[in-house]
Formats: C-alpha cells, structure tokens, sequence
C-alpha cells in the first residue's frame, strides 16, 4: 500500500490526531543512504515526525525542515517535508549501529544521544521562517517530539513512532501518529484519553495487526467518536537538480567562485538528500561568475 497520511479531530473537539505510514520512504532512504539498521530507525523515526509536523503547512509552497542534533555517533540526522507530503532527508553518519538495549529492541536513543536538541524550522512564505528548538530528553525522537510542542508551543501531545527493520535491513513497516489535545478539553477528557493509550501495543506491532491508519486509531482512540478529515499520499522526493547547483554556486561569491575555477576547473557536488552527484563543466562556471560579476 502507497505511504500516506490522514488527520482527523475527536468529534467534540477535544483533540486532534494524525497517523502515517512511511514505510516506503524509509526503505528509500535506507536504500539511498545504506543505513545501518538503528541508523534506519533514527531516520526512519524522523521522517515520520515531520511527516506529522508537516499538518501545520496550510499552503502549496509551505515547507518544514525538522532536525535533530544530539550528542550521539548518528549525528545530525535533518528532514524536509512540504505541503504536498513531499519528504526528503539524510542522516549524517549512516553507519552509526550500537547492539540492542537492555529490552532487545534497536537502541535508537543511544546513537541519537541523551543530550542536544530537536529544531523545526518552517517557511510558510512570510519575511522570516518561523524557528521553534527544545531540548533533546531522552533520544528516542517520539518523547523529544513531544518534549518540543509542549516546551516550544505549549501542547499538551501524545508521540509513538516506529519502524520495524527486518534481517535483510529492508523496512517491514514504518508509521507514527500523534494527537494533540485542544482548547476545549477538560481534566476529564486527559485522563480518558490516558486511559485509553496507555497499554496499547507499539506503532509497528499495531500496524502489523491493521492494515490500514484508520483502524489503528478506532483500537488506539476506542473510548471517542473520530471524524476523519484528509487522507493524501506522500512519497519521497528529492528535488535537486542542476539548476539548483548552479543557484547555489552564485551564492558563494565572486572570490570563492574564481578559485574553484582556476584551481579546480570544475566544481562536483553531491546531493546529501539523494546523494545523486552533479559536476559543473569550467565553461559552466564561467558563464555563472559572468553572471554574478556585475
């Protein structure tokens, strides 16, 4: 089944929820990076956050870029999703494995890191991006997301993240949800929706026994009534191209620019996102120095 996501909203308004299946993405990823299997977790992890995030982009040309920079062998691991549900992201050492924790499970928190922090920076077409960053708690990415709208935005918000990764390193399944309670909801209403997480099966282990988003949150959200109010596809996508290259050359200065051509003679670049490798001819670089030499 093609990645997607779906957002909805309990029917008397006391919170809203939002459910992804990114296993396809994550297996891109997996694929264009060579993660190591917690590489492909961390990542995976974060992929699905932004995806999630991504619900607050209410234009075509919004977009939002989610990084999370702890004190751990994986590094920075950075993510960029739009509007559209378009998502694309690396991570900085993607060999970066430690042996499973004391529950048997990929110890994500230990190469994200205990420590650092998780920064959201969202272009929504105004003069300055809007930047939210928290504190990193515990590494495993779903408290550290929630740690973030409750310390960045003031929502009370429940996280699970998950992404099962089978022998072979390809990803069986890979999703996340969260809800986020609003305005209207009372001490009663946490405490119900409390009761009503608490206990249930993991991310991966519900997709395992559901097929499809929808049901997981009739089983996870039992005790509310849900209204669903969008379901889209999303997909990985890597936008950059030789253009884009050639922009960001004529960003680096005239100096700069010079030396490349007169020492190098050309200039190679690799995309970090898709790691598709581009190389800018001496001609090339002349015509871009003529361009930005008035």
């Amino acid at each position: 089944m093609t990645d997607y996501l779906i957002r909805g909203i309990e029917k008397n308004g006391k919170f809203k929820f939002a459910g992804v299946k990114t296993t396809d993405i994550v297996n891109e990823a997996r694929n264009l990076h060579d993660t190591s299997a917690t590489a492909s977790a961390a990542l995976g992890r974060t992929l699905s956050a932004a995806e999630l995030m991504s619900t607050q982009l209410k234009n075509p040309t919004d977009k939002l870029t989610l990084q999370v920079m702890g004190n751990g062998p994986a590094g920075e691991i950075l993510v960029t999703v739009n509007k559209d549900g378009d998502i694309k992201g690396y991570i900085q050492n993607p060999s970066a494995d430690l042996p499973t924790n004391e529950k048997g499970k990929l110890d994500v928190s230990g190469i994200v890191g205990n420590t650092g922090y998780i920064q959201t920076i969202m272009d929504l077409g105004l003069k300055e991006p809007y930047i939210g960053q928290s504190e990193i708690i515990s590494g495993e990415i779903a408290e550290d997301i929630a740690n973030y709208y409750l310390s960045s935005e003031q929502v009370n918000s429940a996280v699970g993240l998950g992404v099962l990764v089978d022998t072979d390193l390809s990803i069986i399944n890979s999703g996340g949800y969260i809800i986020s309670l609003l305005p209207d909801a009372n001490n009663e209403d946490i405490l119900k929706l409390e009761k009503s997480i608490v206990g249930k099966p993991s991310v991966t282990e519900m997709m395992n026994q559901y097929e499809d988003f929808e049901d997981i949150f009739k089983f996870l959200l039992e005790d509310f009534e849900l209204e669903i109010l969008e379901r889209k596809e999303i997909r990985w996508n890597c936008n950059c191209s030789k253009e884009r290259i050639e922009e960001m050359l004529a960003t680096i200065g005239k100096e700069e620019l010079r030396t490349i051509i007169d020492e190098d003679e050309k200039a190679e670049v690799v995309c970090q996102f898709c790691n598709t490798s581009y190389t800018i001819e001496k001609n090339e670089l002349e015509d871009i120095y003529k361009s930005i030499e008035k």
